[in-house]
């Protein structure tokens, strides 16, 4: 039995949706904290609350691999996919597998501290475990693009700092090929795009798809906060914004590993057939 957490997340459909073309979906089951919300995935569906251990351990009963899905809870992911690891070694589980960061291990990258630090806990666990280290999804500047696409320009403070992208599908992708495959055991995996790409590039895209004139404006670190704070944004939601963008330009997400393509079998999507999706 497969068990996915935050199987009604973005990500987790599509690692659903993967799995039941290659496993019966008898043997799959959603984990999820609302299960009313999976009624439509078409998988056994149990209760799980990463704040709640015993749920846990219901949700876990009779499995053999487990995909955690990292929570969105900036700031308490570490508590709660302690509590993932131990429920799945109570559980006794053959592979352990989970969605982390770029370098999570090494990387300065805002996000990569909790990611660092759930690592730990599962090599620490004893439990076989995979680690996917996921890149930057395209679909993270789905809002970008849309705005783009009316207004004819977005700002920005990553200079010429490029991400190697890939969608979403691209990574569940991958989770379905290390869950129902074999020898990925006590292996990481750095997940990214085959191209990667810079803001203006980007631009260039949206253009594209639009036919008319997008620009994109650098702007310094002072600039894009003021920027997003007038446009309404949170200020620690701003100051997150704002250091993802220092990551890019420092380079932090545009590593081309391959190692995506290699696991999935084909090439990843490229940012552009995103754009044109969208616009």
């Amino acid at each position: 039995m497969i068990v996915v957490t935050g199987a009604t997340g973005q990500l987790g459909r599509h690692v659903i949706e993967g799995l039941k073309a290659q496993v019966p979906a008898e043997r799959i089951v959603a984990a999820v904290r609302s299960p009313e919300k999976a009624a439509d995935l078409g998988v056994t569906v149990r209760k799980a609350d990463y704040n709640d251990p015993a749920s846990l351990d219901a949700a876990f009963a009779g499995a053999e691999k487990v995909l955690l899905i990292s929570g969105n809870e900036v700031g308490r992911r570490v508590p709660q996919h302690k509590a993932v690891v131990d429920a799945a070694k109570r559980a006794g589980v053959s592979l352990l597998a989970y969605t982390s960061a770029p370098k999570a291990d090494t990387s300065p990258l805002i996000l990569a501290p909790e990611h660092k630090a759930t690592e730990e806990l599962i090599r620490d666990s004893g439990l076989p475990y995979t680690i996917l280290r996921n890149g930057w999804y395209n679909e993270n500047y789905e809002q970008t693009i849309k705005q783009a696409a009316e207004t004819g320009g977005f700002v920005g403070s990553s200079g010429q700092g490029k991400v190697a992208s890939a969608t979403r599908a691209d990574y569940a992708a991958a989770a379905v090929a290390v869950l129902t495959g074999e020898g990925h055991e006590n292996k990481i995996y750095e997940l990214s795009g085959d191209t990667a790409w810079t803001s203006e590039d980007l631009a260039a895209e949206i253009a594209k798809a639009t036919g008319k004139p997008v620009t994109y404006t650098d702007l310094t670190p002072e600039q894009h906060k003021a920027a997003l704070l007038h446009a309404g944004l949170p200020e620690g939601t701003a100051e997150f914004v704002v250091a993802l963008d220092g990551n890019r330009k420092d380079g932090l997400l545009a590593l081309v590993t391959g190692e995506l393509r290699e696991l999935i079998g084909r090439p990843t999507t490229p940012i552009s057939e995103t754009v044109a999706a969208l616009v």
